[in-house]
């Protein structure tokens, strides 16, 4: 059997934000989803995630699951095949971005949540075409399925996210990055940037997709997947 394929949705999103990679790629190996809903910080949610996972796996993250695939790297490389890295930023919050993020928290927490994850996901950070409205339509779904606490400590957690771009240079072994190339929010230059620091990393730029390409291109990113999962693993070990 291929090694288990691990996915880590992003902010306020669940298992439907992989929905067309589990069922492509679960006909060859085990493919499970850990949601990042425990915790206030990314590390914390690595933490809670990390004992359920199998004794080894492939990683993939979206967005802040991105985030939380690479401390769970950090905190257990043995385990860690091979990594993939959707639509994230590695960088720490600016003190600009905390502070909006801030008055959004407080919006929640008075009951304006739809409004509040609508500024956080607005439908602009996904590229056009017919197919818009109902991913925007999706992930309002998955939000409000998750609620104002889930929403509050995921908040926190890209508040205080560290700066990952250490654990890169040293992350030996396959690994792919994948950006829309009509992700506004994550421009492609800045997948590239990450793609470059990782020893082994390779970018695939995922055309007529914006911030959530494995929904709005599924058949492109399930592919990039694929083709990450057969690398071979000797790279790892062949590094000095």
């Amino acid at each position: 059997m291929a090694e288990p394929l691990v996915l880590i949705p992003g902010m306020m999103c669940d298992a439907r934000v992989f929905w067309h990679q589990m069922i492509a790629l679960s006909s060859e190996r085990p493919v499970m989803v850990a949601s990042p809903l425990e915790g206030a910080t990314i590390e914390e949610m690595a933490a809670a995630i990390l004992p359920a996972l199998p004794e080894r796996f492939a990683l993939a993250g979206q967005g802040m699951g991105g985030n939380v695939a690479l401390e769970i790297l950090r905190r257990a490389p043995e385990r860690v095949t091979r990594i993939a890295l959707i639509a994230l930023s590695v960088q720490a919050e600016t003190p600009q971005a905390a502070a909006a993020r801030e008055e959004r928290i407080i919006g929640a927490q008075v009951g304006r949540l739809a409004e509040m994850v609508a500024q956080d996901l607005p439908s602009e950070l996904l590229a056009e075409g017919p197919g818009r409205p109902d991913v925007v339509a999706m992930i309002r779904d998955m939000a409000l399925t998750l609620g104002e606490g889930v929403y509050v400590r995921q908040c926190r957690a890209m508040q205080r996210r560290p700066d990952q771009q250490k654990g890169l240079r040293t992350a030996m072994l396959p690994a792919v990055v994948i950006g829309g190339s009509a992700d506004p929010s994550t421009p492609l230059r800045r997948h590239e940037f990450v793609a470059e620091m990782l020893p082994y990393g390779r970018l695939v730029a995922i055309e007529g997709a914006g911030h959530l390409p494995s929904v709005e291109q599924p058949e492109a990113v399930t592919a990039a997947i694929d083709d990450w999962l057969a690398a071979p693993l000797y790279l790892r070990v062949t590094k000095r």
